[in-house]
């Protein structure tokens, strides 16, 4: 079965990581998304959880962007 994308609708690169502050990832992985193998896609999601416990440390729970609309589910 396809890995689907961790985006929640929080697109929102944080400066000092690099990361997503709303699914964690890279801008190379985001763009690249779509490309990746299943084994590629595979690797970002384990790298998630702790990217989000970094992002959390510094800047709390996520937080809608008002110009995304409301945030969603991770799926």
């Amino acid at each position: 079965m396809a890995q689907a994308s961790p985006c929640i609708n929080i697109c929102r690169m944080h400066a000092g990581t690099g990361w997503c502050e709303g699914c964690a990832r890279t801008l190379d992985e985001i763009a690249t998304w779509g490309n990746m193998d299943e084994a590629g896609r595979r690797r970002v999601w384990e790298q998630l959880p702790q990217r989000q416990t970094v992002l959390r440390a510094l800047i709390g729970p996520p937080r809608a962007n008002p110009r995304m609309g409301p945030p969603k589910a991770a799926s």
